[in-house]
């Protein structure tokens, strides 16, 4: 019997952290439904990856079924070097398409999916085009201060983003609040007023990395004192100056807490910034480590901590650093107004909800985030809701590989 293609077009390099962690354990997950899936990424530092490891990328994707291609990713100027990648991927597709006949086209974001569609319309075999859409992509930049508000960069874009609307054959989005406020309509059939499937998958973690994590030492440190874990960047989306205020009243509460701080990038800058705080150096370390290594970090932690920029996109953010805490068993201080976290730490009981970066509302949170943490339930009834709402296998997967067979009927 014939094999289902898929082609996932993503706007990333393979070495990215999102990838490894997000997009190459879907693409497995997509596999066991049948699908044979191959992988189309962008690269933007090929000169310090040198040809035999890219092959060696190339062998390992091979043995788990995943056949991997690339292009150069190219940055400046901003627009004329997105367009250039949007036309080379166009292309790119369209001769592939020519080889394989795709089923679909799998499009991680906007970018992508405008690659894909440009390519089905210049393609004689006209697969199907599914819109992961993530994020809501033009309202993040307006939000992120890179575009004006309804200037035209904006304006051009959510014109196109009508259009891929259109001309996509079914979506994923990360919350039930983007599928809300795009596909109100799917809640109860899961299909929009056009008859076509429409997923929530919110971003999700492969259980095997926490299961050999150290329980007993966990119940030590969250009877003893507070150890506070960040997990992720510094500045853009992340409230780092919050976080860090946060920081400094927690451990001025509690002079013998401590605090672990794992970022891939600024690490000096950062213990600077805890330093300046107030924070004794003794009290905090600052690593940058490969994503197999947070969950033994996180092990040693009692409490985490999530601040995002509260706007109109982040409706649709599902962070990913989210759900590892709770597969570590912690609970979450996090701020409110980011996708479903609201309404799953208050109906699961998961996490504290800081609802004014105050000395008030610094003092509320903390007082009952560390009386969450001695818990006896705590830890297990986190590990219970990271299982149910953000299992790779059961909810990603399974929600992955039924669009699928949607899309393929």
């Amino acid at each position: 019997m014939k094999k289902n293609k898929t082609l996932y077009i993503c706007y990333f390099g393979l070495r990215e952290p999102l990838v490894q962690t997000q997009v190459i354990p879907y693409l497995r997950e997509i596999a066991k439904g049948g699908v044979k899936p191959y992988l189309l990424t962008f690269e933007p530092d090929l000169r310090s990856w040198s040809k035999e490891k890219i092959e060696d990328s190339r062998r390992k994707l091979a043995s788990e079924g995943i056949e991997w291609h690339f292009l150069k990713y190219h940055k400046r100027p901003s627009v004329p070097a997105t367009a250039f990648d949007i036309l080379c991927g166009t292309w790119f597709i369209w001769r592939k398409n020519r080889k394989e006949k795709f089923d679909v086209l799998h499009a991680r974001v906007h970018v992508p999916m405008l690659m894909a569609v440009l390519a089905r319309i210049l393609s004689l075999h006209k697969p199907k085009i599914l819109f992961d859409i993530r994020g809501f992509f033009p309202e993040e930049y307006v939000d992120s201060g890179v575009w004006k508000a309804n200037g035209w960069l904006y304006r051009s874009a959510k014109i196109i983003e009508k259009w891929l609307l259109r001309e996509a054959n079914g979506f994923v989005v990360l919350t039930e609040k983007a599928r809300s406020i795009l596909f109100p309509e799917s809640k109860e059939t899961g299909l929009d007023k056009f008859n076509r499937p429409v997923e929530v998958i919110p971003c999700c973690v492969d259980a095997a990395r926490f299961q050999n994590l150290n329980h007993h030492n966990q119940s030590e440190k969250v009877n003893g004192k507070p150890v506070f874990i960040y997990v992720g960047s510094f500045g853009s989306w992340y409230l780092t100056d919050k976080m860090i205020e946060f920081l400094s009243f927690a451990h001025r509460q509690y002079p013998e807490a401590f605090t672990i701080i794992l970022t891939q990038r600024d690490v000096e800058k950062a213990k600077a910034q805890l330093t300046k705080a107030g924070l004794n150096p003794d009290s905090f370390i600052v690593r940058s480590v490969a994503p197999e290594e947070i969950p033994e970090y996180a092990s040693k932690a009692s409490v985490a901590i999530s601040f995002i920029k509260t706007c109109y996109s982040k409706q649709a953010s599902s962070p990913t650093k989210f759900a590892e805490y709770l597969y570590c068993g912690l609970p979450v201080v996090s701020n409110s107004g980011v996708g479903d976290l609201d309404e799953l730490i208050e109906k699961e009981k998961v996490g504290v909800i800081l609802r004014e970066f105050t000395q008030d509302g610094y003092s509320k949170a903390l007082e009952e985030i560390i009386a969450l943490s001695k818990d006896e339930t705590c830890r297990e009834r986190c590990r219970r809701v990271a299982r149910e709402y953000f299992d790779l296998e059961r909810i990603g997967g399974e929600r992955y590989r039924r669009i699928y067979r949607r899309l393929l009927q």
